[in-house]
């Protein structure tokens, strides 16, 4: 018989390693597996603990929170290890989150925090410390269904993580929990109360965590000096029509703060990082129906490959975690994997996440998805 986490072992015989960050969700996740009479191991992941970003509020992974885990975890009675992953971290997550935006891309470093430092390091450490399962915070669902552990949205749609989870590998979901993907924010936050943990009312984190007051440009600039370069701001029509500071400064779709004097209203429409060039033009050229994906990563039950022959498998499309999924179908050619969007997207960049589900309903599946390569604008589309 199987316990409340899919393991065959009672709960008190069933180890579980907690992801802690010191915030209300992984908090309560810990309160509940230890009232379930688990055998709990919390641990904090020491990411990025400098300057500004210690004791800054909205900020995840700081000093401060590390604090609050190890009270949370002392007010539970469970064992608490602190782990100092920063030159990790820098590696794995802020070097490349720099190079891409050097490149002139739009990264997403809480996806490749996930696929590095969390789901792949902190997954060893746990199997090191016997645990049979790593538990999170995420809100997102997983569930056994013909013999396969599936990841689906969660029931609260304002606190959808799975966008930021579509690079989580089928290896990975057998090993992963997500003991909140059932539950609303408001309920979290009652346990917490019930629980008696100080976190109840601790304010989620909203900023990237290494970047303060969400000025990434400051955080390339003392990385990399040499990335902000000026260069020249030119309309799709070869015009120049001023010069800019470098173009980690920009972004694909931005409008406000283009620094250039002009009778109609213009966009970011491209980053040139081999020129050094800020491509402007008015917003139809920001449309796209076609994008390009690298790094895909399929949770399907059916191969990738026979799903998307003809004319392509038909998937909801998430480009941006703050938008709805809309339909869309995603297929290959020459071996490389492309998606197309039915209603089409304005400002798709380079290095946003495409993730797939396998319909429009609010608990859908989580097919997987991919890093967006290249984003083809619709006037080439024929």
């Amino acid at each position: 018989m199987l316990n409340s986490l899919d393991i065959a072992k009672r709960p008190e015989d069933t180890r579980v390693v907690v992801a802690m960050s010191g915030g209300v969700d992984s908090s309560v996740v810990a309160g509940l597996l230890a009232r379930e009479g688990y055998d709990v191991v919390g641990v904090t992941l020491q990411l990025y603990d400098h300057g500004e970003a210690t004791h800054r509020k909205g900020a995840c992974c700081a000093g401060q929170d590390i604090h609050d885990a190890r009270r949370v975890a002392a007010a539970l009675k469970i064992p608490h290890y602190v782990l100092d992953y920063e030159e990790r971290f820098k590696n794995a997550v802020m070097q490349p989150f720099a190079n891409a935006y050097r490149r002139g891309e739009t990264p997403v470093p809480c996806i490749a925090c996930n696929q590095s430092v969390k789901f792949v390091d902190l997954m060893e450490v746990a199997k090191d410390l016997g645990a049979d399962v790593l538990a999170t915070g995420h809100y997102v669902q997983t569930r056994l269904e013909d013999g396969r552990r599936r990841l689906f949205r969660p029931v609260d749609a304002n606190r959808d993580q799975s966008y930021f989870l579509f690079a989580t590998t089928q290896e990975q979901l057998d090993f992963l929990r997500f003991p909140l993907g059932g539950m609303s924010k408001p309920e979290v936050r009652e346990l917490a109360r019930e629980l008696g943990l100080e976190v109840a009312e601790k304010h989620d984190s909203q900023d990237i965590c290494f970047v303060p007051q969400g000025k990434y440009a400051d955080v390339i600039r003392k990385m990399h000096p040499e990335a902000v370069a000026r260069g020249e701001i030119v309309h799709l029509d070869g015009r120049v029509l001023g010069r800019h500071e470098g173009i980690v400064n920009y972004t694909v779709g931005q409008r406000k703060g283009l620094g250039v004097a002009a009778g109609e209203p213009l966009y970011v429409v491209k980053l040139e990082h081999r020129t050094g060039r800020v491509i402007v033009g008015p917003r139809e050229a920001l449309m796209t129906k076609t994008v390009r994906l690298r790094d895909v990563n399929w949770l399907g039950d059916e191969r990738l490959e026979a799903l998307a022959s003809g004319n392509g498998a038909p998937v909801e499309v998430k480009i941006r975690s703050t938008r709805p999924p809309q339909q869309g179908a995603v297929h290959m050619a020459d071996g490389e994997v492309f998606v197309t969007l039915f209603d089409g997207e304005y400002g798709i960049s380079p290095g946003q996440a495409c993730v797939f589900y396998a319909d429009d309903s609010e608990t859908s599946e989580v097919l997987g998805g991919g890093f967006i390569a290249e984003a083809v604008p619709a006037a080439l589309v024929a």
